[in-house]
């Protein structure tokens, strides 16, 4: 197989691009050049955002490409419709975000949508992942495109910090607030899951959408924190704490404790850990285990390449006076 990834150097397109080369396909990186991709992969430098920023692909054919842009629906846009005659099929790596609010639990890919157009310059995620698909779907037609509508993303080279915090603040031990109940069902997919499934789907040329993330109750927060300390090495002391007095204190779920939605806070909780993926899982989709995800991320984040690098996209996280004030310390 002959694959494009746009992008290729940061958490779901690397995941993407080294998979591919696992598998021995002919993979070629488009993307600004500031990083450099996995081995074995030739990159051709441009920048997607600018007028004149497509030059590098006018010229070449592929079987598949794989998107996973995340702003201006536009810039999507432009490059489907610039690969359409000489690419097979086109996968987009969308969103679960893309679903009207409030989504209801158990909702699946025939569920409603946000609107949103392929031409879009700045619009919110969610309308930017929907303008997204539109405009793959447009470029490329139902039976060509293959909408990749993620949830909760986990794993090596994440660049949202959401585990990665909790592994940093575990191994720094002490009293930890653990966020209760300690059974509340978590909803997650590991990038490198998502990674196979994609290109599994690309090569039998599967169309439409397909919701991706584990099945609901995969892991608990209980069995996250708990591996997080058992991989660190770490002492730490899980202080579970109740939902109630952690928003009592101010805290806010899913952004000051990553990962964290009591089920307290229902339309979020039902958004993010009470996905259908029924279809997928038909498809084949497989998750690993909770353990090997936080493991393999510790030792990316040990690693040369996991130390260094840009600041996570975004700040997350909870401070330590807070959490401090709440334990009682």
């Amino acid at each position: 197989m002959r694959l494009l990834v746009l992008g290729g150097t940061e958490f779901a397109g690397r995941a993407v691009a080294e998979a591919a080369v696992a598998r021995g396909w002919e993979v070629t990186l488009f993307n600004r050049g500031r990083r450099e991709g996995p081995a074995g992969t030739r990159r051709l430098v441009g920048d997607r955002t600018r007028a004149d920023g497509l030059e590098a692909l006018r010229d070449g054919e592929w079987d598949t490409v794989v998107d996973t842009w995340a702003t201006a629906p536009r810039v999507v846009r432009d490059s489907a419709r610039l690969l359409a005659g000489r690419v097979g099929h086109y996968t987009y790596v969308s969103s679960c975000s893309v679903y009207a609010w409030p989504p209801a639990v158990g909702f699946d890919e025939s569920s409603p949508v946000v609107e949103s157009s392929a031409d879009a310059e700045d619009v919110p995620y969610a309308e930017a992942k929907r303008g997204g698909e539109l405009a793959v779907t447009e470029a490329f037609g139902a039976e060509r495109s293959l909408l990749v509508r993620a949830g909760l993303l986990l794993g090596p080279w994440e660049n949202i910090d959401r585990l990665p915090w909790w592994l940093r603040r575990i191994r720094r031990g002490g009293p930890v607030l653990a966020p209760g109940p300690r059974d509340n069902a978590l909803q997650y997919i590991d990038i490198r899951d998502l990674a196979e499934w994609t290109l599994s789907a690309a090569e039998a040329r599967l169309s439409g959408p397909y919701n991706l993330v584990s099945e609901p109750g995969h892991t608990t927060m209980e069995e996250l924190l708990t591996a997080c300390a058992e991989v660190t090495g770490s002492s730490a002391e899980l202080r579970w704490t109740e939902p109630g007095a952690i928003i009592e204190a101010g805290i806010e779920p899913w952004t000051q404790l990553p990962v964290w939605v009591p089920r307290t806070e229902a339309e979020l909780y039902n958004a993010v850990y009470r996905v259908s993926v029924g279809k997928a899982l038909r498809a084949g989709l497989r998750c690993r285990p909770v353990r090997e995800t936080v493991a393999d991320t510790w030792e990316w984040m040990l690693s040369a390449d996991g130390s260094g690098g840009r600041p996570p996209r975004r700040a997350v996280g909870l401070a330590p006076e807070l959490e401090a004030k709440v334990l009682g310390l």
